[in-house]
């Protein structure tokens, strides 16, 4: 974290919930605050949350949520993550790292050996900072009329020691995170 963030009245927490209020106090209201709507994917909501209050305000957000995968027609699984959220007022300042690193300890003890994320190009190199690898190939997600290519970057991370990313083609066999 750099000065600029005193991190007196910062605490990173499990939430008990976060809906659309928890997401607009972070954000701000709008359509489209993860900029993917273009996308036109229908989306899974996380079950597991992980915040940050500065000061009592909610100030960043990671989601988590098991998926079905098959990796060259092995069937396995991984923790996604989405729903990645700072406050545009505290963007620069570590809060992401810290909040995913919040949510990816709790991953680690959910089984998986792989954690999965969707992003926008713009984001890869903050994500590669903190320790994600781009996946090369085409990853197919399911949507309600039958799977789709992600038109998203998709990165991964070992969750265990000694994980690494299988050979072969990827679905994601359930709806994106």
């Amino acid at each position: 974290m750099n000065d600029h963030l005193s991190t007196a009245g910062l605490t990173t927490e499990r939430l008990r919930r976060y809906t659309k209020a928890e997401q607009d106090e972070i954000l701000g209201a709008g359509a489209d605050p993860f900029g993917v709507a273009d996308s036109g994917l229908t989306w899974l909501p996380k079950e597991d949350h992980f915040g940050i209050r500065l000061k009592g305000r909610l100030v960043a957000h990671a989601g988590l949520l098991r998926l079905p995968l098959s990796i060259g027609g092995a069937g396995t699984e991984a923790v996604g993550v989405g729903g990645v959220a700072v406050a545009p007022d505290l963007r620069g300042q570590g809060l992401a790292r810290l909040v995913v690193t919040a949510a990816l300890d709790h991953a680690r003890t959910m089984g998986p050996q792989y954690g999965l994320l969707f992003c926008r190009p713009p984001l890869v190199p903050l994500y590669q900072r903190l320790g994600w690898r781009a996946l090369k190939q085409d990853v197919h997600v399911e949507q309600p009329e039958g799977p789709v290519v992600m038109p998203l970057r998709t990165m991964w991370m070992p969750l265990r020691d000694g994980a690494d990313w299988p050979t072969g083609e990827v679905r994601l066999l359930s709806f994106p995170m």
